[in-house]
């Protein structure tokens, strides 16, 4: 016996839209990425188009403002040279990066269960904060000499006190009902922490990353001005001496590319464990 048309019909059309959803995804996704990586392409090309054309008019001397072409040419002619002291760089700041961290977030766990030690801490990140990191870099050098150390202390400090901040924020920007409920529940201390402040301050948290992780960058490179033997920073350095425009603009375009490579590493990290967060529901 055979089913009613109208059922057969309701089964086929149940049956076939799942290849058409996916390839709607696909094109939603295509679409979505090319509208964000479009505007950023034409800005940069129009950045580049309105430098060549003020070198070229102006007739600016190499050995002071090089003309993109130049730049391109350099990094081209001897990419090896700044894969290898890029890597070099990006070593010292993800150490860094991730050793700023991991102190900021536990002071920030310590200081979220007690205002006196709140009190007693955050003075002195604030002194952290305000040292001139160009001040410590040389004391440094002359402590722990050349090498990967000062350029991990150095990257660290920078990402400390952002990290902490927001970490100590988002320790306290918990639901009060929540709360409520694992208080009325008998809930020590830690089982708070790890349950319901630690996961509700993970959107602070991406937030500081998205910020300190190109600043762990910069730090680097300002320790390797004065301590590093290796990395863009001590490239760009020594191009500067030289009057050597084109290889220190290479070495800078080599740090943009590591910098925004981090960034959208950052965003992508926090859609892919934020997705149950509200602000990536909405974005969707």
């Amino acid at each position: 016996m055979s089913l009613p048309a109208v059922t057969q019909t309701g089964w086929a059309a149940a049956a076939e839209p799942l290849p058409s959803k996916i390839g709607a995804r696909r094109k939603t996704s295509i679409r979505t990425g090319l509208a964000e990586v479009l505007p950023a392409a034409l800005g940069l090309s129009v950045l580049l188009a309105a430098w060549g054309a003020w070198v070229s008019l102006r007739h600016v001397k190499p050995y002071l403002v090089p003309a993109p072409s130049r730049v391109a040419e350099r990094l081209a002619r001897d990419p090896d040279l700044f894969l290898r002291e890029g890597l070099h760089t990006l070593e010292g700041a993800i150490l860094g990066f991730g050793l700023g961290a991991v102190v900021a977030i536990s002071l920030a766990a310590l200081m979220s269960q007690s205002r006196l030690l709140e009190r007693a801490i955050f003075p002195l990140a604030i002194l952290v904060k305000v040292t001139p990191i160009i001040a410590v870099a040389p004391l440094l050098t002359i402590w722990f000499g050349f090498g990967l150390f000062p350029k991990v202390f150095i990257a660290a400090l920078v990402v400390f006190f952002p990290v902490m901040v927001n970490a100590l924020t988002g320790f306290r920007s918990v639901n009060p009902s929540a709360l409520a409920l694992f208080e009325s529940l008998a809930a020590n201390r830690g089982e708070i922490f790890f349950k319901l402040r630690l996961p509700s301050s993970l959107p602070y948290l991406f937030a500081a990353f998205r910020l300190a992780i190109p600043l762990s960058v910069i730090g680097a490179v300002v320790a390797e001005w004065f301590s590093g033997d290796r990395g863009l920073g001590r490239v760009i350095y020594v191009a500067n001496s030289n009057l050597d425009m084109a290889t220190a603009f290479a070495g800078i375009f080599a740090l943009a590319i590591i910098g925004i490579s981090l960034y959208l590493v950052s965003v992508a990290l926090e859609k892919k464990l934020l997705f149950w967060h509200e602000s990536e529901l909405e974005s969707q």
